[in-house]
């Protein structure tokens, strides 16, 4: 039994995750990616998340939402998503349609992506911000 080409790729990279998709998903598909994931930030305690699209010559609108609920599923989840690879054909499609990426980070190309995760993962370990602490009762 022979296997068709993958649709999508998670790939791990240090504490980032890299996903690309391949090809255009129906919706069951686009949903099984999120859920795949989703679990893998964790699985891994990934601090930032890649979606590469740059293989997509159309996206739709739910699968412009199931990528804003991606990156708002992975914030919740301690990891920052930024988007890669809009296709000027795709950007345009999506203005047109009103569609939008919400808050999510777009840039170019998968190295502007990795750029920005360091630059973002490293202000905040370098932000400065009080370790947690459990107080005994009684403690001053």
């Amino acid at each position: 039994m022979t296997t068709g080409p993958k649709l999508v790729s998670i790939l791990r990279q240090g504490s980032y995750l890299i996903a690309s998709i391949h090809t255009a998903l129906d919706d069951t598909q686009m949903v099984r990616f999120q859920e795949d994931l989703v679990e893998q930030i964790g699985r891994y305690r990934s601090r930032g998340v890649i979606i590469d699209v740059a293989a997509l010559d159309v996206l739709d609108s739910f699968g412009a939402r199931t990528l804003r609920t991606i990156a708002e599923m992975a914030r919740l989840r301690g990891a920052v998503t930024v988007i890669v690879g809009i296709q000027p054909d795709v950007a345009f499609a999506m203005v047109s349609l009103g569609m939008a990426t919400g808050s999510v980070v777009t840039l170019l190309d998968l190295e502007e992506g990795l750029a920005f995760l360091d630059s973002r993962t490293q202000r905040n370990a370098t932000s400065g911000r009080p370790a947690l602490r459990t107080l005994s009762r009684g403690a001053p």
